[in-house]
C-alpha cells in the first residue's frame, strides 16, 4: 500500500521524521519504507490560467495561448494539447524552467511564432502517465503560485507491506490509529459531520444472505452536476496512493476507501429496475464486469441485483451496465460489510483482483458503513451538488469486538520478562482495547470492532509486547532443557542423501512447484495434474507430478548460457490428484548431460550414459544396495532402450533411464539426458549395519561364462545364481558381456565370477564342483542357459 506522509500528518503528527516514522513502523510489526514524490522534481514551473486561445497561422495543431502566470501582462505561448482552452489553468514552464529529465525551457520560435514558454501535461512533470494534454488545476489556483506549492511535491510516499492480519491498517485512519499509538499522541484526523437529508428518495434494500453481508446501508443522491470535475487535491492524493481518477462519484468512493478503509460502489439510479437485493448467484446468470470482463457466476458467489439480475459480484467488483458515466445525476451509494471467506473465494474462482476484495478478505470494519457512507455524501455534495436520501440500513453494526480474558502472568511467561501489571491497562488503551479488573492480574478486555485480528489471549499479548518495544525485551537463555536428538540408524536423513551426490559432483537445484502444462503432458500424459485457480503465469498452471519436469528447463536455461556439462538434483514434493483430493510425495531426482567426466587430458570425452548415472545411483543406495535392482520397463518419457524401473525388493521406488528421442526433438536438445527419480521415503529408509567376523578359511573363486538370450538381463541372470548357488555362493560379479562370432543369432555371453566360502571349514574341489553344476543346472532350467565353450 502507498499513502502520502502529507495526508497521514493531517491525521497524526508525530515528533518524527520520514525515516524515523518509518522505522518505527517496521519495528511495531508494520514493515515501511519511504521515498520522495518524485526523484526529478520540475523546477521554475508556475501555475497558469488561459485567457484565450487562437489558431496557429502555419500549423493546424498548434495553437496561440494567452496566458495569464501572474506577471501582470499576459505571454504568448504555443501549444499543441487538444484541451487547451479559455479559462483552463494548468502548469507553465517559463523560460529559466527546468523539467524532469535536465530539459531546460527557453524561449522559442514555433513555426515563425515566438513562444514565451511551454504548457506541461502530467508526464512531462513527471507527475503521471498522461501525456494527451495539459495537467487541469483547480480552478482557485492563483496564476503565478509554484506548481511545487499547489500540488506539495515536498511530500513523500509511505510504502508498507502488511501482514494479511493487519487489514485495520489499509487506510489513512488505520495507519493514523497505529502511529498515535506508538507515539502516545492524539490522532485527529478531518472533522466530520453527517450529511444533512435533503430528499427523500430510496431505494428498497433487502438481504437475502446474512452470512455472506451481515451489514448492508445505502443511500439514494438526485440533482448531481454531470459535468463536476474531481479536484486536483483529489486527484494528487488518489495518484500518490497508485489509483487514477475515472469520475467524480467514483473517486469519491475510492477516496474514503483510502481515507477510512471502507470500499464503496456506487450505483447510476437510472439502471437500477426495482429495489437492491443481496442474494447468491442463480443457475445461468452471467455479468460484465467494469474491466470488460464477462463471467459465469457460481451457485456460491453473493451478488448485488435488482429486478432484471446481477448488479455487482459482491466485495470484488461492479458490473458495467449499472456503472456511473458521464450522465448520471442520481446515484445509489453502497456502504456494506461482506464476509470475507465468500469475497476471497469469489475472487480466487473468477481470478479477479480489486482494492475492494484486497480489504474484504482481509477484515473491513462491521462497524464502519454508516461513517463511511455519511463522508462520501459530504465529498459528493461538496464536488457534485446533490440532495441525498435517507440511509436504508439492513443488519446492525456489532458495539465493539472479541471479548478476551487476559491474565498478568501470561503475559509475563509469553514475553519471559517482567511488565507491571499497573503498565497493562494503558498500553491496551493507546489501542481503544477497553479493560476491567476480574481479578488480581486479571482483566477483560474488550476489542474495537476494527480489530477483526484479535481474539484470544496471545493475541493481546502480541499488542502488549509490540508497544513495550521488543527491543526493550532481553534476550535469555531458554530455561527448558533440550535433550538432543538421537537419529534412528534405521533411517538416513535426506542431508545424508545429497551429500553423497554432492560428493559425486552433483549440484543441487530448487525449482518451482508450479510448472508448465505442456512440457507435464509430454513427460506424463496419463497422469493428470493439478491445475492451478489463479496461475502466476500460464507456464506455471499446474503442480508438478515428477521433478523433471523443472529440472529439464533449468538444463535449457543453463545450457543456453554456454554450460555444456551439468549434474541437477532436486530433493521435493510432487502432487497428485487422490480419489477426489490430493496427495503429496517426496521424490529425488537427478538430469545429467554433456560429458561422463569435465575436460582433461587422461581420457577422451564421452558423454555421460544409462551406466555412469546407474553408478551414482548405487552410490547413493550405500549399504542398502543389494536390496534394489533394475528391470527393463517402458516409460512415456524415456528411451525404448534405455529406461528401466528400480525396484527395493518387489517394492517399485523409481525409474532412471535416457529421455526419449521424440522429446529431446520436441524440446529442441542437442545432447542427451540421462534422468533419475526415486521415492526420497522408501530411500531413507536402510537396514541396520551388521559387523561380520573375518573369516578364517580361504575362499574360492570360479569363473563361468554363460550363452543367454539378447532380452536376458544381468540382473536376472544373477539373482537366478544366486538362488541355485545355495549358501556357499557368498557373490557374483559380472566382469564380461561378448557379443559377435561363435554365439548363436541373438544371443549374447555373460562371464561371471563365482565367489565360494564357508565361515566353519575350508571347502573341498567337490563341493565348488557341486555348487557350480547346480548353478549351470538351474540358469539351463530356467533361462535355457548355456556354458560357453
Amino acid at each position: 500500500m502507498k499513502l502520502s506522509e502529507r495526508w497521514l500528518r493531517e491525521w497524526v503528527n508525530p515528533p518524527a521524521d520520514s525515516a524515523e516514522l518509518a522505522a518505527r513502523l517496521t519495528a511495531a510489526g508494520l514493515e515501511c519504507t519511504t521515498r520522495p514524490l518524485t526523484d526529478d522534481p520540475p523546477r521554475g514551473v508556475v501555475v497558469a490560467r488561459i485567457r484565450g486561445v487562437a489558431p496557429h497561422p502555419q500549423a493546424e495543431r498548434l495553437r496561440i495561448c494567452e496566458v495569464d502566470a501572474g506577471h501582470g501582462s499576459a505571454l504568448k505561448i504555443v501549444c499543441g494539447a487538444p484541451n487547451a482552452r479559455a479559462g483552463l489553468v494548468t502548469a507553465a514552464a517559463l523560460p529559466g524552467a527546468v523539467l524532469p529529465g535536465g530539459r531546460a525551457i527557453e524561449r522559442a520560435s514555433l513555426r515563425g511564432v515566438e513562444s514565451e514558454g511551454m504548457l506541461c501535461s502530467a508526464a512531462e512533470l513527471g507527475l503521471g502517465e498522461d501525456a494527451g494534454g495539459l495537467i487541469e488545476l483547480d480552478a482557485d489556483a492563483a496564476p503565478g503560485t509554484p506548481l511545487e506549492r499547489v500540488l506539495a511535491l515536498d511530500d513523500r510516499l509511505l510504502e508498507l507491506e502488511l501482514t494479511p492480519n493487519r487489514g485495520d491498517c489499509l487506510s489513512v485512519a488505520g495507519l493514523a490509529r497505529e502511529v498515535a499509538a506508538l507515539y502516545v499522541v492524539p490522532a485527529l484526523g478531518p472533522r466530520e459531520k453527517p450529511a444533512v437529508v435533503s430528499a427523500y428518495h430510496s431505494v428498497d434494500v433487502t438481504v437475502e444472505d446474512s452470512t455472506g453481508c451481515p451489514h448492508y446501508l445505502g443511500r439514494v443522491v438526485t440533482r448531481l452536476d454531470p459535468k463536476a470535475r474531481t479536484p486536483a487535491w483529489m486527484r494528487e492524493r488518489l495518484r500518490r496512493s497508485g489509483l487514477r481518477a475515472i469520475h467524480p462519484l467514483v473517486d469519491v468512493t475510492n477516496y474514503v476507501m483510502l481515507e477510512l478503509g471502507q470500499p464503496m460502489h456506487a450505483f447510476d439510479c437510472a439502471q437500477l429496475k426495482g429495489g437492491v437485493r443481496v442474494r447468491r448467484a442463480r443457475p445461468g446468470e452471467k455479468l460484465r464486469l467494469l474491466n470488460g470482463q464477462t463471467v459465469e457466476l457460481d451457485a456460491a458467489d453473493l451478488l448485488i441485483a435488482d429486478g432484471n439480475g446481477p448488479l455487482a459480484l459482491a466485495g470484488v467488483m461492479g458490473g458495467e451496465p449499472s456503472g456511473v458515466g458521464a450522465q448520471t445525476s442520481a446515484v445509489f451509494l453502497e456502504s456494506a460489510c461482506f464476509d470475507p471467506a465468500t469475497v476471497a473465494a469469489a475472487g480466487r474462482r473468477h481470478k479477479l483482483n480489486s482494492d475492494a476484495r484486497y480489504r474484504f478478505e482481509r477484515g473491513v470494519d462491521p462497524a464502519l458503513q454508516r461513517r463511511a457512507l455519511d463522508r462520501a455524501t459530504v465529498l459528493i455534495q461538496q464536488i457534485c451538488g446533490g440532495e441525498p436520501g435517507p440511509i436504508v440500513e439492513v443488519g446492525r453494526a456489532p458495539a465493539h469486538g472479541a471479548t478476551i480474558h487476559l491474565r498478568h502472568g501470561r503475559v509475563e511467561r509469553l514475553l519471559g520478562c517482567p511488565i507491571p501489571a499497573r503498565d497493562i491497562p494503558p498500553l491496551l488503551a493507546r489501542l481503544n482495547i477497553e479493560t476491567q479488573a476480574e481479578a488480581a492480574g486479571a482483566w477483560r478486555a474488550r476489542v474495537p470492532t476494527y480489530r477483526c485480528d484479535l481474539r484470544i489471549e496471545a493475541d493481546l499479548i502480541e499488542e502488549i509486547a509490540r508497544l513495550h518495544g521488543y527491543e526493550r525485551i532481553p534476550a535469555r537463555s531458554y530455561a527448558a532443557q533440550l535433550t538432543p536428538h538421537a537419529p534412528s540408524e534405521r533411517r538416513r536423513s535426506l542431508d545424508a542423501l545429497k551429500d553423497v551426490l554432492v560428493a559425486r559432483g552433483w549440484q543441487e537445484a530448487l525449482c518451482y512447484s508450479f510448472v508448465d502444462p505442456r512440457l507435464q503432458d509430454l513427460l506424463l500424459p496419463d497422469l493428470p495434474a493439478i491445475a492451478l485457480d489463479n496461475p502466476i503465469a500460464e507456464t506455471m498452471s499446474v503442480l508438478r507430478t515428477t521433478l523433471w519436469s523443472g529440472l529439464i528447463p533449468a538444463w535449457r536455461y543453463n545450457r543456453s548460457r554456454q554450460q555444456p556439462r551439468a549434474r541437477l538434483f532436486e530433493c521435493a514434493a510432487c502432487y497428485f490428484k487422490d480419489d477426489g483430493g490430493s496427495r503429496e510425495t517426496l521424490r529425488i531426482a537427478g538430469l545429467a548431460a554433456g560429458s561422463a567426466v569435465p575436460e582433461q587430458w587422461a581420457s577422451p570425452p564421452r558423454a555421460v550414459d544409462f551406466y555412469d548415472v546407474k553408478g551414482d545411483l548405487e552410490a547413493l543406495f550405500g549399504r542398502d544396495a543389494g536390496e534394489y535392482r533394475f528391470e527393463p520397463q517402458p516409460h512415456p518419457a524415456l528411451h525404448p532402450g534405455q529406461s528401466a524401473r528400480i525396484f527395493r525388493g518387489e517394492r517399485p521406488v523409481g525409474w532412471l533411464g535416457s529421455l526419449h528421442p521424440r522429446l529431446s526433438q520436441t524440446l529442441e536438445l542437442a545432447e542427451s539426458l540421462v534422468l533419475f527419480e526415486l521415492d526420497a521415503v522408501a530411500l531413507c529408509e536402510t537396514r541396520l549395519p551388521a559387523a561380520q567376523p573375518i573369516p578364517e578359511f580361504p575362499s574360492a573363486r570360479r569363473d563361468l561364462a554363460l550363452v543367454v538370450r539378447e532380452e536376458i538381463g544381468a540382473e536376472r541372470l544373477i539373482a537366478t545364481v544366486r538362488e541355485a548357488g545355495g549358501l556357499l555362493l557368498q557373490s557374483v560379479r559380472l566382469f564380461d558381456i561378448y557379443r559377435g562370432a561363435g554365439l548363436p543369432e541373438g544371443h549374447k555371453s555373460m562371464a561371471l565370477g563365482l565367489i565360494f566360502q564357508d565361515r566353519s571349514r575350508t571347502l573341498n574341489e567337490a563341493e565348488i564342483d557341486a555348487a557350480v553344476a547346480n548353478i549351470i543346472a538351474g540358469v539351463s532350467a530356467h533361462l535355457g542357459a548355456s556354458v560357453r565353450g
